[in-house]
């Protein structure tokens, strides 16, 4: 096994030590490049999950004796750390996810960007005070932590996604339970040591590993636990949802997308194409903002549909760990699976393929599926409504503004959109009819630390990243202080 040791040496994190498991049962780490085993994760036991709990009790006192400016000046250290681990932690990522090392890396730096955003939030948790009915008395609003955090975070972007949900908590002043996906332990463990060698006190952070249901059942049936936030799938986040209202826990859910793109008749394509391959196969377009329908103005459509498919197929497939690949496997067998019925079903439909659509012939061993590119892909076609989270673009053409507006908008999913065009009358037109918690106009980018991230309708609520994401994580407390003459 690769790197038996780092998960031996690691595993689920409580009461200020790694441990290893008290029952034994262990969870194989699989490479998605080569198939071969990475190392083995501990199966949290009952004792484990209520030895965390304990833990971050005790946490949640010793971060209440935290001043905000010290709270801050920890979260700092953390990003130093994760700055300067970054190519070990990147590396990580690349093992375990299959996602090209260059992107990986840019994962890193990125955690270490949020974490040092929530920093600066650390110390501006500002409070009111303002004149009373009474005169002499006054009101005030305070504002203190919920309580212990419960964190669920999946494969496809496990170091940033994990740091986005750690970083405002303990900013806020929470403790927390982490459970991370069993895909990508290994890269979240390695966070996780950024920040107990950071310095914060024993039980602020916890971490569990093993089957979800084992590990979230419990955690959300637990009184003390004040707040869940969890990235994962609608069905799994509708379920979770209903778990946390029985003891009527705070939520956050960044849930699936199907993000449309409008490609107005008068942007310019060479921009768009270009940039439209780079975002749809980053990370193998296992993202949840990653495009994945793409309505281009008819007039238009071969020359994009052309240039989509003749940069697709230049992208270089290969070893996630080489500085050149630009598309490495998908993160499981089962994930390539759902994208090789998705396809087939679409071409079944009548889709057009242009690129890809198979596995490639030169790698005999990996999760690999070749970018692809499909052109008038029938509404039925089941890709078209459920989300594609792989490496397939779908294109189809439009003639009216108020037609593919009503088309974006007609699932029940609202993460991200993006528009092209070279007018801003156009841009304002379609950007205020849209759907969706982010939007980019004549660009990809979705989320970085200092914005807002989160959907709208069944892509959940709450924001990640920006201004408003640690008010998620404290409680504002009232206080009329009216004192005697």
């Amino acid at each position: 096994m690769k790197h038996a040791d780092h998960y031996q040496n690691k595993g689920m994190f409580f009461s200020g030590q790694w441990h290893n498991g008290k029952d034994g049962e262990r969870i194989a780490v699989t490479s998605p490049a080569t198939e071969e085993i990475l190392g083995e994760i501990p199966q949290a036991s009952a004792a484990d999950i209520a030895a965390a709990i304990d833990s971050a009790s005790d946490g949640l006192r010793n971060m209440r004796k935290l001043t905000a400016w010290e709270r801050s000046a920890l979260l700092r250290k953390v990003a130093i750390l994760v700055r300067e681990r970054a190519r070990e932690i990147g590396t990580l990522i690349s093992e375990e996810t299959g996602k090209p090392i260059t992107q990986s890396l840019g994962e890193a730096n990125a955690s270490a960007e949020a974490i040092d955003w929530f920093a600066d939030e650390a110390r501006r948790i500002f409070g009111l005070s303002y004149e009373s009915r009474v005169p002499g008395d006054r009101y005030l609003v305070n504002f203190d932590p919920v309580g212990i955090v419960a964190t669920f975070t999946p494969w496809n972007m496990p170091v940033l996604l994990l740091a986005r949900k750690l970083a405002p908590a303990l900013a806020a002043g929470c403790a927390v339970i982490s459970r991370p996906s069993n895909e990508a332990a290994g890269c979240t463990m390695a966070l996780f040591q950024c920040f107990i060698d950071a310095g914060f006190p024993q039980g602020a952070l916890n971490m569990l590993t093993g089957h979800p249901e084992i590990i979230t059942n419990t955690l959300l049936a637990e009184p003390r636990i004040a707040k869940m936030s969890f990235t994962g799938s609608v069905p799994v986040g509708k379920q979770l949802i209903a778990q946390a209202a029985q003891t009527v826990k705070r939520v956050t859910m960044e849930l699936g997308g199907h993000a449309p793109v409008i490609v107005h008749e008068d942007a310019d394509i060479d921009a768009f194409v270009a940039a439209a391959v780079q975002a749809k196969f980053r990370n193998g377009g296992q993202i949840c903002a990653s495009p994945t329908r793409f309505y281009v103005h008819r007039s238009i459509l071969d020359k994009v549909v052309a240039g989509l498919a003749e940069r697709t197929r230049a992208l270089r497939v290969g070893d996630p760990l080489r500085d050149e690949t630009e598309v490495g496997p998908l993160a499981t067998r089962k994930r390539r699976t759902a994208i090789e019925q998705l396809v087939d079903d679409a071409v079944d439909s009548g889709a057009r393929l242009m690129a890809g659509g198979r596995k490639p012939d030169t790698m005999e061993r990996g999760f690999y599926y070749l970018p692809t590119i499909l052109a008038e892909v029938p509404a039925k076609a089941r890709a078209m409504f459920d989300e594609p989270f792989g490496p397939m673009a779908l294109v189809n053409g439009f003639d009216s503004v108020d037609d593919v507006i009503e088309e974006a908008n007609s699932l029940p999913f609202g993460l991200a959109a993006y528009v092209y065009t070279r007018s801003l009358k156009l841009a304002h037109m379609t950007t205020d009819r849209l759907q969706a918690g982010v939007i980019g106009v004549n660009t990809f980018v979705a989320s970085t630390a200092e914005t807002p991230f989160g959907g709208m309708k069944e892509s959940g609520f709450g924001r990640e990243g920006g201004p408003f994401a640690i008010r998620d994580y404290l409680e504002s407390k009232f206080i009329n202080l009216s004192m005697p003459a």
